[in-house]
């Protein structure tokens, strides 16, 4: 395979390098520091995924360029403190993505994605007992590495496939089936006893709201089950080869398309969508379900 050269990349690299020189560099982008910017990094990737869940190419470029923008910038930070350089980035993902793919660089076979998603979460699982090994009683615990600071859905997804790849995990789908339905049993014992309002809403639990002094145990039990019983769901979903986080994107975004059809309709006829009755709204809900089905 002939090596392609990315000049672009280089002179990207060269200009974020003189946007942080402290001869004639720019003011903002010399006082970043890693956790200043921390944050952008996250808006960016984003800001890439509504690109390219609209499908729009051109906007996903643009987007793009602004998540390597914060990788490039992280990376200069970086070099500046003598920490490492954007070489040492690149240099360390190719490597990884060498290592974690044997069905490619070795001689391993892989059939589909499935099988790989499974055979890079057991290369992971052997880079860590490597590491442990060497970390002696300092070792990192399996979930340590998943960020807390991950999306629930995302950090729930990530957290279940490390499990799974360590051999806790159920047989088969139906099993799984079985415990979300454990769960949704056990969350309607804890609403069944939790305080309500008047129209059935379990009372909320932070004591800032309620003037409280500690959260009531019988609602934050009641929200504890629910979260339960979306962790199996994810579970199902992860053991039926489907991507929670995507699924719900989707379903996400079906819903604003229908509502929004709702809305027009509405104001069509010269009304609000909450001056529509229930039923008027199930109407044009169900005319926004044929529209898109054709």
């Amino acid at each position: 395979m002939a090596e392609a050269e990315h000049p672009a990349f280089d002179s990207f690299v060269n200009t974020v390098a003189a946007l942080r020189s402290p001869d004639g560099g720019c003011p903002w982008n010399r006082a970043q520091t890693h956790a200043s910017i921390g944050d952008y990094m996250i808006e960016e990737a984003y800001e890439a995924v509504d690109a390219i869940q609209a499908d729009n190419a051109d906007h996903l470029r643009e987007e793009l360029g602004d998540v390597l923008l914060q990788v490039v910038l992280q990376s200069q930070i970086a070099a500046d403190a003598g920490e490492f350089t954007i070489d040492d980035v690149c240099a360390a993902i190719d490597e990884k993505m060498i290592r974690r793919h044997p069905h490619v660089f070795g001689d391993v076979k892989a059939d589909n994605a499935n099988e790989v998603a499974d055979m890079w979460e057991q290369v992971k699982l052997a880079e860590k007992g490597a590491a442990d090994a060497q970390a002696g009683d300092a070792r990192e615990g399996l979930l340590d590495a998943v960020p807390t600071h991950f999306p629930a859905l995302l950090q729930c997804q990530k957290i279940s496939r490390k499990a799974a790849a360590a051999g806790f995990e159920w047989e088969t789908v139906a099993d799984v089936w079985d415990k979300v339905a454990e769960e949704r049993a056990e969350l309607e014992a804890a609403y069944a006893a939790a305080p309500k309002t008047a129209d059935g809403k379990v009372l909320s639990s932070d004591p800032a709201e309620t003037g409280a002094t500690e959260r009531d145990p019988l609602v934050a039990a009641a929200e504890m089950e629910f979260g339960d019983l979306l962790f199996a769901l994810v579970n199902v979903a992860r053991k039926m080869g489907i991507d929670a986080e995507a699924a719900l994107r989707a379903s996400n975004a079906k819903f604003r398309r229908r509502f929004a059809e709702v809305e027009k309709a509405a104001w069509a006829q010269g009304r609000s969508v909450d001056d529509l009755t229930l039923e008027e709204m199930e109407e044009h809900w169900q005319k926004a379900k044929q529209h898109e089905h054709g």
